[in-house]
């Protein structure tokens, strides 16, 4: 029987934060962008809360979802193709040219990250044995 090579839990670490830093900083950029969108998209200030909005409603609502998911199909599965997908739906976002094209693609990318959140504490869980060295990885 092949034995798998475990990876170094700190490297595992480093990638679950980045996958919650390109989560998280994802809302932080679209709000600074919102003047130039508005420009660029003739966009309404309904236009732009929907912006905002398309992002965080699918992310929200999924999250649960995401966790079951991360359940049966496997952590490590479920948050490389949320991964990326979200890099995917981030170049869509990057290229629209209308308003719908842009709430499309935010709207994709808030489900790729309601897939990928959940799973990245039980990542760190599961990866870290030693306590000591998983109250730091949480602390991270």
């Amino acid at each position: 029987m092949a034995r798998r090579r475990r990876r170094s839990p700190w490297l595992v670490l480093a990638i679950m934060c980045l996958a919650v830093l390109i989560i998280v900083i994802d809302n932080t950029i679209v709000n600074v962008a919102l003047p130039t969108l508005s420009a660029r998209l003739n966009a309404s200030d309904a236009g732009l809360q929907w912006i905002v909005d398309s992002y965080s409603l699918p992310f929200a609502g999924l999250l649960l979802a995401g966790g079951e998911l991360s359940d049966r199909w496997g952590r490590r599965r479920v948050t490389q193709s949320a991964l990326l997908g979200f890099a995917v739906f981030s170049l869509m976002a990057a290229e629209s040219h209308s308003l719908s094209q842009l709430l499309v693609a935010r709207a994709l990318m808030g489900t790729a990250a309601a897939f990928i959140f959940p799973a990245t504490l039980s990542l760190i869980t599961t990866t870290f044995d030693d306590l000591a060295q998983r109250a730091t990885a949480f602390g991270v």
